[in-house]
């Protein structure tokens, strides 16, 4: 394998980091390379937000599922879906003016805009992981960010089109945390499909998921499916989150139906 695969290849989520400050110059080519990524129609439908306050760092740590590490994080990087920007130049421009001239509707940012965005939001903050990797700095994804939307919202004073899809922390991994073990995968059969989607049988699905299993399942789960149905997907942070986003998109599109 070449360089860049080597590091994609070996990446590994890192929550224990060194005491050792990302200095500027790396910040800056972290987010240089991040506003490198791919991009819909070249809009960069994304805000970078680098949370620098200690305070903000703390709140973050709690709000998003109790877990320390945040505020230790030497660098922390909140990924915004952004229309704002782009709906304040519209405005700026004299968009209405402009429908009232041609007897167009004003349209306001929609779901699919907010898909849009998230998309553009998470290939830049990938493309930023894997450009801090190459330089040593290891990275942890928070996806807790997007619960508790309302609190966040006022916390970060994040205006009605935005959304934060992702919390990156960054920093040098400590020793231990370099040398873990990788975090096996799903086979590639499990997940690449040529010209249709192909549903997996019971004998399938048990060959998939027949690798590691925990030592002990969760709260009286028999299985790997229960385990993860209970431990994941139905659980207190989960149905949160769900109630979270569907908050967000109600506030997100509330202009429409005003």
């Amino acid at each position: 394998m070449n360089e860049t695969l080597d590091i994609i290849h070996n990446r590994k989520s890192v929550r224990t980091f060194q005491d050792t400050p990302v200095d500027t110059e790396t910040v800056n080519t972290i987010i240089n390379t991040a506003m490198r990524a791919p991009t819909a129609g070249n809009m960069m439908l994304y805000s970078i937000l680098e949370i620098e306050k200690q305070d903000l760092k703390d709140a973050l740590a709690k709000s998003c599922d109790n877990q320390p590490f945040i505020a230790k994080a030497p660098l922390v990087l909140l990924f915004l879906a952004d229309y704002q920007r782009w709906f304040d130049f519209f405005m700026a421009s004299d968009v209405p003016a402009y429908c009232k001239a041609e007897s167009i509707p004003l349209r306001y940012p929609g779901e699919g805009d907010l898909l849009l965005a998230c998309c553009d939001a998470l290939i830049a903050a990938q493309t930023a992981v894997i450009a801090a990797e190459s330089l040593g700095v290891g990275s942890c994804y928070i996806g807790d960010i997007m619960e508790k939307y309302e609190y966040h919202r006022e916390l970060l004073n994040l205006p009605q089109y935005t959304f934060p899809v992702a919390l990156l922390c960054f920093g040098y991994p400590t020793h231990s945390a370099s040398t873990r073990k990788l975090t096996p995968r799903l086979p590639q059969t499990a997940v690449h499909f040529k010209d249709a989607y192909q549903r997996l049988d019971k004998t399938a699905l048990a060959d998939i998921f027949a690798g590691p299993t925990p030592q002990t399942y969760y709260d009286n789960t028999t299985n790997l499916g229960q385990h993860i149905y209970a431990r994941k997907f139905a659980a207190d942070f989960t149905i949160e989150m769900t109630r979270s986003v569907k908050k967000a998109i109600q506030e997100w599109i509330k202009t429409q139906s005003s």
